[in-house]
């Protein structure tokens, strides 16, 4: 249970997490005050599962699109109902187990000012040395400590702060974390990364097509946050969007117009590609990490040519799911 002097409630999330979920829920009941699974239409026994454990459970209905704010909006919702006293939130994916003395931690540093929104801390991947994919997401959650921009789908919220911009944006299907900071932060809000251990995630990636879906989806999110919050001075997601475009649609082009109007030799400046590894190699990258850098600007491209063209059409969101 919570040792916070304010109230604690968690909201996971999940969708046919399996094994995982168990593990997740029950490291949350040992630390908060209630708990509250969200789940998307899992078919492998996670609503039961959570049940067994006397965990409140959210069935998303079937006809609206899933999405992961969409969900964590649906368990503050329910969370407000058992638990009104509740003052901050930790919300958790379902393939996250919370470390031990993780709450206690991050509300002691939002007892101590009230300005602070959200607090979140180390994530780690469960099983780093696994696949080269796994090495590197776990060396991308580790983000400097201090002040950040955003956080991410783990995090311990101060609810009054969350409540006062609306929550998630339930349309997002990728992003809505650095999109929920923007808002935030534009109320005078701010967001801090502490030195402590918050939870471990188990990205089970086990296939190149695992880590380029992933990439689609972050190129969406690149777009979409561009879109939302893209003008200064804010620049949300600019810089990852127009890295993309450059390195995946305006180098590839350019190179190959020189070489249909110039000479074929032109295609030699493909060369840059190489390059642009040794480049990441020299600034501290291992070689796979240098390797898949390079090459995932292509998926992020991809995945920011859907949201365009998901905006041009109007079409609905789609989950874009890489496990």
């Amino acid at each position: 249970m919570s040792r916070s002097t304010m109230p604690v409630g968690a909201v996971a999330i999940g969708r046919n997490e399996g094994t995982r979920l168990i593990g997740c829920l029950a490291s949350l009941s040992e630390q908060a005050d209630r708990v509250v699974y969200v789940d998307s239409g899992s078919t492998d026994g996670s609503v039961a599962a959570a049940r067994a454990r006397g965990v409140e459970v959210v069935e998303l209905d079937l006809d609206t699109p899933f999405t992961a704010a969409r969900a964590r909006n649906a368990g503050r919702a329910r969370l407000g109902e058992i638990l009104p006293e509740a003052g901050l939130i930790q919300f958790v994916d379902g393939d996250c187990e919370l470390r031990a003395g993780w709450i206690e931690t991050a509300a002691a540093r939002l007892a101590g000012d009230p300005h602070l929104a959200v607090v979140c801390g180390r994530r780690r991947e469960r099983h780093p040395d696994a696949t080269p994919w796994n090495r590197m997401i776990d060396r991308e959650w580790d983000t400097p400590v201090g002040p950040a921009r955003a956080c991410g789908g783990d995090a311990l919220m101060r609810l009054a702060a969350f409540d006062a911009v609306d929550g998630f944006d339930p349309t997002l299907i990728a992003g809505e974390e650095p999109e929920l900071c923007v808002r935030l932060r534009r109320a005078g809000w701010r967001i801090e990364r502490i030195d402590a251990e918050m939870t471990l995630h188990d990205a089970a990636m086990t296939r190149m097509g695992q880590w380029w879906t992933r990439a689609r989806r972050a190129g969406h999110a690149y777009a979409e946050g561009a879109a939302m919050h893209g003008r200064p001075p804010e620049r949300h997601k600019v810089a990852e969007l127009r890295r993309a475009l450059i390195w995946a649609v305006a180098i590839p082009l350019a190179i190959c117009l020189l070489a249909l109007a110039i000479s074929p030799w032109a295609l030699l400046l493909l060369l840059v590609y190489p390059a642009q590894i040794l480049r990441l190699r020299a600034r501290g990258e291992d070689w796979i990490s240098a390797l898949f850098m390079t090459m995932g600007k292509f998926p992020e491209a991809q995945g920011a040519g859907d949201y365009a063209l998901r905006r041009l059409t109007r079409r609905g969101a789609r989950l874009i799911e890489y496990k």
